[in-house]
Order: C-alpha cells, then structure tokens, then sequence
C-alpha cells in the first residue's frame, strides 16, 4: 500500500486490514472444515440452529409484512409470546436487519454473513483503539485486531452465538469512549456508542462496559494526572455510561422484567476449571465447551508476555498492563468475581462468557509491547520460556490433542522469525539514520530502557527510546537540515526548520493529535508529554551541506530498499502465521462442535415442503394451524410458518411451560424449549384446527429411516375466544389448580369430561411386577433390556372404552412404545428423556372391540411409568363439547400484533377464555370499560361477562416497557440539556476568545513502515 494512500489514515487502514484479516481465516476456516456454506457439513449447532436462525427468520418476515404479529406479541410461537424482550435479546443488533436484503430460504447464509460481519467489525474498532492508544505501525495495529477478532472466544464460542459478538465489537468501542472521556471529547457520541452497545446486546455490554471500566482506571493510573482532573474524567465517563445506559433503557427494562417472568430453568453453581485447562486455552487447536478460550495467537501472546521484560517501555506501563491481565485471568475462577462478570446469576452453558474482555486486555498488552520496537532478543527468549512453561502445564489437560503440537510451533517459530526479522529492520534504520547525522548507535540487543528525560507514563512517540526513538531523533534532524538547505537554495515553502507535517508513517492519529497514555488536553500534544523529545537537538541551518555528495543518495536508496525488504518479509511471516493457527483453531472448533453439541440442517427441502404444507392450510386467526409434532427445530413456527405451542427462548414464559407440562406437553433445555403437544383435546382448546404431519428429521441419526410425504389433518374446533361457565369466587384458576393427572387438567381446560382413565398393569419381560420408582414421582420402574434382542419386552396392560383413541403419559420414560392388538395400524411413540427433557403424551392408535389394550415397551434406560399413564379419549364425546363452545364462543375474532377483539354473542355470562397464556402483560376488557389486568383460566386469558358486554378487547403491553420508556425520556432530556448548555458555552467563548500562549509544533513520525 502507498503512503500517500495511508497519509492521514492510518487507523483505517489498520481497520481495513484487520477486517480483511479476519474474514480471511473465518471463512478459510470453515472452507477447510468443508462447514456451511462451503461445504456439506450444518454449522446450525445448539442455539445456532434452534434459536438465532428461527428468529433471524422471522424477522424476515416481519421485516417483509408475512409474520403472524408484530413487534409486542409473537403470535406464530408458544400460542402467544412476548416478542419484545426476545427482539432485544435475539435480535436487536443492527446487524440483524441485514436479512431483509436475502431470500428467505437462505436464512442461513444471512446468519452466516451478519457472523462474519460482526466479527469483522471487531477486529477493525480493536485495530482503530490501538493506534488511538499509541502510534506504531498501522499494519501491526490490523495484525492484534484481527487476533483480537479472531480470539478462542470468537471462534470457539460466539461463531454460534452471534448475539455474543455485538460484546465483541462493543469492547474496543467502550475503551474509545473512555478515551474521549479523558480527553472530555465527543460526549454526544460516546452517549450513543454506549446506548447502541447495550441496546445490541445488554448481556455482553455489560460484560464489555465492566471491561472497559478497568481499562479507564489503569490509564488514569497512567496518566499521571492530578486527583482533580482524573476524577473529573471519571465523573464524565460515569455519566456517558448512565445517559447511555439511559436511552438503552426502554428495550433494556423490557428484557429484564422477561427473565423474570421467564421459566427458571435449572439453578448451576460455578465450578472453576483446572489450570491446565486453563492454560491449554490459550494454545491455538485446542477445544472444551466449560473453560475459557484464551486463544489470541502466539504473536500476540508472546508480544504480552514479553512486556514485563521489554525494558524500553516505561516500569508504569509494564506492571501496569502486566498486573490487568493477571487479574482479569484470576477474576475467571474466582466464584464472586465469576457473578460480578455474569451479573451475579450463574448462566447455563459456557461459564467463561466473559472471556472476551481478557483477550482483549492480551492483545491492549502486546501492542504495548510492540508500540516501543521489537522488544529485545533477551526479552523475546523470556518470553518464549513463559510460553513454553504454558505448554508444559498444559500438556496434562485433555483438551490439547496430538495436532496442537505442530501448529503450536510452527506458529511460534514464525511469530519469533517475524519479530526478529522486525527487528533488524528498526536496527538497520536507526544505524543509516545514525551514519546520516553522526549519532551513535547503541547495540541492537541492549536492552536498554528508557533514556533521560522520558517520562514514567506512556506518552506516544515523544521521548520514544531504543532504537525505534533513536531512529526518530535522527529522521527529525535530518528533516530540519532539509529543510533550511531547501530555504537556502531559494526553494523553500516557508515552513518553519524542523516542520515534518508532510510525512506519515501511520502511527499518528488522523484527527491530528498525538496519542499515548497520558490523555490529550484538545490542542494536539498529551498530556504530561515532554514538548520536545529528551535528548533531541535541532541540528544548525544547513548542516546538511556537509553531505551533499552524489554517492550517498545511492547508498540510502539501497540500504532503505533492504530495510523495507525485511520489513515486508516480516510482515510476511507474521500474518501467514497468524492466519494459518486462527483458521486451523476455527476448523478445529467447528469440528468438534458437532461432536459435542446438537447439530440441525440448514434449510432444505425438508422445510421447503413444511411450509408450502402451512401455507396452504394457514387460516389465522379463525384457527391455528400447527407445524407438527416431528419437529426440525426448536422453533419451527417461526422458521415454516404457523401458529403452535413449540417454541425455544431463554425468555420462555414461566406460565407457558407450566401449562403446557400440565396438559401433558414434553420440553427440552429444563423447560424453557417447550414442544408441539399433538392431542386431539389440546387441539380444541388452542383452536388448532390443522396439524402437518411430517416424517422423522432425517439429519438425526437417531431417528428411524422413513421418508414418508408430508400431510396435513384437519378438525373441526371452537373459535380463537370462548365463553365457559363462571367459576365459584374462591375457586382457584390458576396454573396451580392443575392437579397431577393430564387427562384431567385437559378437561378442566375443555371443560368437559372426555377421557377414561383406566388402572394399570405394568410387567418386566419375564412376566414379574417391577419395583416401585423412588423419591416423589408415583410410578413403575422400567429397566432395559439387558439384552439388545431380549425374547420379551415390558408391557403394560389396561381396559379401554370400544374404540376409543389410546394415549400413553410417560413423561420419564425414554424408549418406544406401540399397541400389539388394534383395529387399525398401530403407531409408534418414541420417547425421551432425561435431567434436561421429559417426554410429551402421544397418541398410539384405538382400542380393538374387547377394549383389552396392550402396550409394548421397548426402553432404552431405566425410567419410570406413572400411576395414570394411559389415557382412553371418547372422540364422540370431544365432538359434543367442541359443537357447544363453538355454539357460545366468540362471532369474529380480529389479531393485530398485541391487540386481540372478539364479538360475542348477546347477553352472553360466565368468562371469556382467550386461547393464549395468560403472560404478563396483559389487560382486557368488556365493551368500553376500563381496561384491567386479564383474569386467568387454568394459564389461559380470562375476561369475565355480566351478560351485557357483547365484545372483549384485550390489549398487550409488555412489563418494564413503561419504566423504560420513562428512564429513556429522562436520558434523552438531560442529554438534550447538557448538549445546549455546551453549545451556549462555545458561542460564547468564540465571541470572548481567550489568550493561549503559543505551543510548540508537535513531533511528526516517519518510517518505511
């Protein structure tokens, strides 16, 4: 690249190149990998496939006008959810809008690429923090932000969390906030890059403003300014965080009243990870979902490592940096550090979420390293034996496999040839500057710090020492006597002896101000930097007369040709090696992964089938039409269309799961990955009044062979809103009236008596009763098969009604079951479970004419039969009471995002039943009165009727959104004072200007590099 084209630009350039960078190894990564879209293996894996696609899906559509809702109620998921807390947890970085612009059926390429993005975008915001820090080269800067990009984090943890990574891009901008915080600069816009990070993702822009805030108080250490001054930018960066935080308010409060309103889920306690484990992370190639991945690249990590050593950095900056990192680290495997980090709740998943913030703290730290030269082969050598005592200790841990070794030290070698190669570079430019202006040279490996006169902070390129200050010295002398030799010939410009403002080598800011740990005071130069380099004298006008002789310009061309050959060879060297670890710690990752974590097909002709299925049977919302039992994903509604109980968030709603459980619903993920319920009953409440039927997810392993076509059944169900019978005053009606029994808790819900729930018979394969389950679930133990072709299985026998449809209730029990004896072709129920999932009811076919039923068991672990598994549904008497509710129920029913209106029938009494879950939020009312929080029945929304109403609206407005509307406003308010408080200020110090004693020119840099 040009410097002319990197003239004034040099932080974005580095930003560009750290961008490059980075999409460079992401995508070689998965090319190597043969992972989605480069090859044939999914990289939907876990929450990529069952919760970030789904909902990035249906955002499409709501982008395009085709969802069931709007921005407050998700009509297509759970009969009804919440759609705002999970817009601000899912879906509200700006990246997200991004899928408007793809086809709906590459959803996944839309993922893919908002992935790539993002992690794009971080490692330019780290490149461009780092030359705000301190000048140094522009390419070394885009070289530690793609590492940062590319940490074990990154790759390893937030590639399948996308939302993890606006907490990526967020770090470095927060720093820079902090930074013009210190200088007190650009206040407006450190408000709204607080306010975008949190809105992007509050959970990781808390991680990232806690990181940041350490990163503020060790440069005001740094800085060496008065208590005064440093707590006065303390106070500013205190306030930018809050206004921010502020405007973030309105989504922020409306994500947290939803984790409290959510299902618990299960309570974890943080168990640290041991010190191999800990150490192997930072290793490239190695892999575990419960530790840290550290991983930052073996040139960053010995550049950091390197820093207590390098004796040409100031003592304040090497403990400084040195003692954060330490203490950051240590803070992951404290327990009350480890709930600081994670807003004091244990997640489920990945402890380390905050990994993140050290990696950057390793990258801040090894460009520290290199801002002051190449540190010396003495420290490099020290460096290496911290990283070789690293990869000793973890050698014990099994997350280092056999292929680490290698790459471990083919990275090593060429971060170390690179290093050196840098070196001898700065070397040969110091010595040809110093034969140039007769300055003596000092050893390349000296390691001598700083000389007389710089100060103990980090104060940029004034007062720079080694080699790198030395070659500075000199390149100023010589532009001096340049310059006075030009003005003695008569061609001069005018400038003043010793200007260099038109030479850029990159390490300087291009908003012209010098950079460095002491904070700027607004006129150029920072604060507590020396106003002249130490032990720099301007040589005399025309000194350079003395080496006007035709020889020497040949001479530095050749010798600056070999400086800048070397140069770019480490270059060279340095970003291959680079590239190659990133890309194979990815490839290692994102192969693993698959053996580790559940893994689900992108989009194919599996879905493609499912929704032309819904779209042909769509009927919203005279009835809702379900996507099926046979579930690809978590969210199937959202991904193929359709209004069903499936759906997955960490924001299910603790009354959905607990209803859904009652009525003999299966989940996943502890309950908050609640399943399609199919049930000829449950349809009728919910108004289902199409169900597909899709064969088995092919893409499961697990699952048997059957390639069947997709169909679609219909039944005829009550209206969206019905009218029952009023219930006694004192009568519970809530999710706790639901007794033990889901037979039972669905005819409360129907309200009519419907099934027959006969006494059982239970059976080992050798004919002898089994013993009873232990602990507080009433029921029968099943063993399996010692044997995989055991002669007989366990059976369970019990006595139906003629004819009626045979449900078996195993919510423990993981296996198959299937009727030996029916009319008609019998159908098999899988079942699973575990600590994490229970099974859901299914239907196995009809009794035969004696009404004898036998199920046979074919377990496949030991679980458990409850007293009343089996359930006898009299389909005649389900159509009697669908014919009445549909007789009573609602006239017209109109759906409108988070507004339900319902015309009923004259002089109708008892309770309108709106078949949703009674979530908080809610407010209904009869005709025109006043609106008041909904009623519920047994978890669904009630209004109740005096006989006079002849139509309910109830309306949804979601909890928080109120107060955080207000902190907003107030946030907004005071911005908008202070901001005209400053604006009156500067017009009235422009018409009263103050006298300002004249400053100095600042120091320019230049370099071949």
């Amino acid at each position: 690249m040009k410097r002319s084209i990197l003239r004034g630009t040099p932080r974005r350039a580095a930003a560009l190149l750290a961008a490059a960078l980075t999409v460079t190894a992401f995508c070689a990564a998965d090319a190597v990998a043969r992972s989605y879209p480069f090859g044939p293996r999914t990289r939907a894996v876990n929450d990529l496939g069952n919760q970030y696609v789904p909902f990035h899906a249906h955002l499409w559509d709501l982008l395009h006008g085709r969802s069931d809702g709007g921005l407050l109620v998700n009509w297509q998921s759970g009969f009804g959810s919440s759609f705002l807390p999970d817009l601000g947890t899912y879906l509200s970085s700006p990246f997200a809008l991004l899928v408007v612009v793809f086809p709906r059926d590459e959803i996944d390429l839309a993922v893919y690429v908002i992935t790539v993005l993002k992690t794009a975008c971080a490692g330019a915001a780290m490149a461009w923090l780092l030359l705000r820090l301190r000048p140094g080269r522009w390419w070394a800067a885009g070289l530690l932000g793609a590492a940062y990009a590319l940490c074990g984090w990154s790759l390893a943890d937030a590639s399948y969390n996308p939302m993890w990574l606006d907490g990526l891009v967020a770090l470095p901008l927060l720093c820079l906030v902090g930074e013009w915080a210190l200088d007190g600069r650009r206040r407006l816009l450190g408000v709204l890059v607080v306010a975008l990070a949190w809105i992007a993702n509050f959970y990781t822009a808390y991680m990232a403003t806690l990181g940041a805030g350490l990163f503020l108080l060790l440069r005001l250490w740094l800085s060496g300014l008065p208590r005064r001054r440093a707590l006065a930018a303390a106070g500013r960066a205190t306030a930018t965080v809050a206004l921010g935080v502020g405007l973030a308010a309105p989504l922020v409060t409306v994500v947290y009243f939803g984790t409290k309103h959510a299902y618990p889920g299960r309570v974890t306690h943080f168990t640290p990870v041991a010190t191999q484990d800990l150490l192997a992370r930072l290793l490239p190639t190695t892999y575990g979902f419960a530790s840290p991945a550290l991983f930052v690249g073996t040139t960053a990590l010995l550049l950091a490592l390197a820093l207590p050593f390098h004796r040409a950095a100031p003592v304040r900056v090497r403990a400084g940096w040195s003692l954060l990192v330490a203490a950051v680290a240590l803070s992951l495997q404290w327990t009350p550090t480890h709930l600081a980090w994670h807003a004091f709740a244990t997640p489920n998943g990945s402890p380390y979420r905050q990994t993140f913030v050290l990696c950057a703290l390793l990258v801040v730290a090894a460009w520290h390293t290199l801002s002051y030269g190449v540190p010396a082969p003495r420290a490099l050598a020290a460096a290496t034996a911290l990283l070789a005592l690293v990869a000793a200790v973890a050698s014990r841990s099994g997350l280092v496999h056999a292929y680490a070794w290698p790459v471990l030290l083919l990275s090593t070698a060429g971060a170390l040839t690179g290093l050196l190669l840098l070196r001898r570079a700065e070397a040969a430019e110091a010595a040809e500057a110093a034969g140039a202006g007769g300055v003596t040279v000092p050893e390349a490996g000296d390691g001598r710090g700083a000389e007389a006169g710089a100060t103990t902070g980090d104060t940029g390129a004034v007062g720079r020492p080694g080699l790198a200050g030395l070659a500075v010295r000199v390149r100023r002398a010589e532009a001096v006597r340049s310059g006075a030799a030009a003005t003695a010939s008569g061609g001069g410009s005018g400038r003043a002896a010793g200007s260099s403002a038109d030479v850029d080598d990159g390490r300087e800011a291009d908003d012209g101000r010098e950079t460095g740990d002491g904070p700027g005071d607004g006129r150029g130069r920072g604060v507590g930097a020396d106003p002249a380099p130490a032990g720099a004298d301007p040589a005399p006008a025309g000194a350079g007369a003395a080496t006007a002789g035709r020889g020497e310009p040949r001479a530095g061309r050749a010798g600056a040709r070999r400086r800048v050959g070397l140069a770019g060879l480490a270059v060279v060297v340095l970003v291959g090696a680079q590239l190659g670890e990133a890309a194979a710690t990815s490839a290692v990752a994102t192969r693993l992964r698959l053996n580790h974590l559940d893994d689900y097909a992108s989009w194919g002709d599996r879905q493609r089938e499912q929704a032309k299925a819904v779209s042909e049977a769509d009927g919203w919302p005279a009835h809702r039409t379900d996507p099926g039992r046979e579930q690809t994903v978590g969210n199937d509604p959202m991904v193929v269309g359709g209004q069903g109980a499936q759906y997955y968030s960490s924001l299910t709603a603790d009354v959905l799961s607990r209803t859904l459980t009652a009525l003999g619903g299966g989940w996943t993920s502890r309950g908050r990955n609640v399943q399609s319920l199919d049930n000829a009953v449950t349809d009728a409440v919910f108004s289902v009044g199409a169900r597909v039927h899709s064969p088995p997810d092919q893409h499961q392993r697990w699952n048997p062979r059957d390639r069947g076509p997709v169909t679609v059944s219909r039944q005829d169900v009550p209206p969206l809103v019905t009218v029952r019978p009023a219930t006694a005053p004192d009568a519970r009606t809530g999710v706790s009236a639901f007794g033990p029994s889901p037979y039972r808790n669905q005819e409360l819900l129907l309200g009519s008596r419907v099934y027959t729930v006969p006494a059982l018979t239970v059976r080992t394969g050798d004919g002898a009763r089994p013993a009873r389950a232990p602990g507080d679930r009433p029921g029968t133990l099943v063993e399996a098969p010692r044997a995989k072709a055991a002669a007989h299985r366990p059976t369970i026998d019990a006595q139906c009604p003629a004819r009626s449809e045979v449900y078996l209730w195993a919510p423990h029990y993981s296996g198959t079951a299937r009727l030996t004896d029916s009319p008609a072709k019998p159908l098999t129920g899988r079942f699973t479970s575990d600590a994490a999932k229970i099974a859901a009811m299914q239907r196995l076919g009809t009794a035969p004419v004696s009404g004898h039923v036998r199920i046979e068991l074919a377990p496949t672990r030991t679980g458990t039969v409850p007293d009343g598994a089996v359930g006898c549904l009299d389909t005649a008497r389900l159509r009697t009471a669908v014919r009445g509710l549909k007789a009573t129920g609602a006239e017209e029913v109109t759906v409108s995002d988070g507004t339900v209106r319902a015309r009923l029938p004259a002089g109708s009494t008892g309770t309108a039943v709106i078949a949703a879950p009674r979530i908080a939020g809610w407010r209904c009312a009869a005709d025109g009165a006043a609106a008041e929080p909904a009623r519920t029945h047994f978890g669904l929304i009630a209004v109740p009727l005096d006989g006079s109403a002849t139509s309910v609206t109830c309306t949804f407005h979601p909890p928080g959104l109120r107060l955080g509307a207000a902190v907003g406003g107030a946030s907004l308010l005071t911005l908008v004072l202070l901001g005209t408080l400053t604006a009156v200020r500067r017009r009235r110090t422009a018409r009263h200007p103050a006298l300002h004693p004249a400053t100095r020119p600042r120091e320019r840099i230049t370099s071949a590099l």
